[in-house]
Parts: C-alpha cells; sequence; structure tokens
C-alpha cells in the first residue's frame, strides 16, 4: 500500500470510495462524499493533507484534513477519513491519519480534531478536546470530540471549535 497526495484526477474515485465507506457505517448521515467534494472548493482546504491510500494503483483509502479556529489558532479538521468496506481492520485509516499528522506537523500545525468515535480515534493518540481546551459546538456530544496535539511547541487552546462553512454546524 502507497499514501499520496490526492490530485484532481482521483476526485470521482474517491467520491464512490467514500459513498461506499460510509454506505453501512453505523454514525452516516449519507453525505460525506458531498462535504469532501464541498471542503475542496472551499477556503479551509489543505490540498497537502487530502490523502489517498492506493493498492495495486486503486484508491482503498481516503483522509481529508481541513482548517478550523480554536479562539485565534488555526488547528486541523479531520474529515472523512474513508476505507473501503474490504480493506477495513487492517490498518488503512490508522496509516492516513498518522501520515496526515506527520505532514501537518511539518507545515506548522499544532492540532487536530475529529468528531468520532471514541474507541477508534485514540490509538492514533486523540483524547477528550476538552482536556486540549477546546469546547464543542452546542448538539456535538462532548465524548466524540476528540483533539491531538501535533507539535511540542503549539500554543495551549481554550475556545469553541469554529469549523469550516461546509461542515454547516
Amino acid at each position: 500500500m502507497t499514501i499520496r497526495r490526492e490530485t484532481p484526477a482521483d476526485y470521482e474515485a474517491v467520491y464512490a470510495l467514500i459513498q461506499e465507506a460510509f454506505a453501512s457505517a453505523e454514525h452516516r448521515d449519507g453525505t460525506e462524499q458531498d462535504l469532501a467534494a464541498a471542503l475542496r472548493k472551499g477556503g479551509a482546504f489543505v490540498p497537502e493533507l487530502s490523502l489517498v491510500a492506493e493498492e495495486a494503483g486503486r484508491p482503498v483509502g481516503h483522509v481529508l484534513f481541513s482548517k478550523g479556529r480554536v479562539g485565534g489558532e488555526t488547528v486541523l479538521v479531520l474529515a472523512p477519513l474513508s476505507v473501503l468496506p474490504e480493506f477495513q481492520r487492517r490498518g488503512v485509516g490508522t496509516a492516513l491519519v498518522l501520515e496526515g499528522h506527520r505532514i501537518a506537523a511539518e507545515l506548522g500545525y499544532g492540532y487536530s480534531v475529529v468528531l468520532g468515535s471514541e474507541t477508534y480515534y485514540p490509538r492514533m493518540g486523540y483524547v477528550p478536546a476538552a482536556q486540549l481546551g477546546i469546547r464543542a459546538p452546542e448538539g456535538i456530544p462532548p465524548a466524540n470530540l476528540m483533539a491531538v496535539r501535533l507539535r511540542e511547541d503549539a500554543p495551549p487552546l481554550d475556545g469553541l471549535i469554529i469549523y469550516a462553512p461546509e461542515f454547516g454546524v
């Protein structure tokens, strides 16, 4: 498996990949593929942090990190993370997220925030966001809002997470 930066030539295949990955997911709203497409067109998009996992030349996983805000600081928001069902539970998602963290830290980002499974994301270093000074918007379960510090020199945070407008939060 290789992980590389997504290119515009991947958009159609990644759209279908996200749709298939979330088709049977326990927590989904059915628009995850549309969110990725909208984020690519918005000001919060970070092209270096839209990554594809390939096996035998076929995209089997994708992760996208976009910009958000906490207080006066820019943070990253991980969403969506998608892996084709037949490749799930094989480390593809973890590899995508950790490669994203590595690149993000190199680019100078201090934190990544995710709204997701409180049993899955801690494997990649995520803790309840409140522990890092990040508050959840109304209606978001605090237990599912998690964050990870990507750089030791990241400033402390204190505030509400503000998502890109494409999230509709």
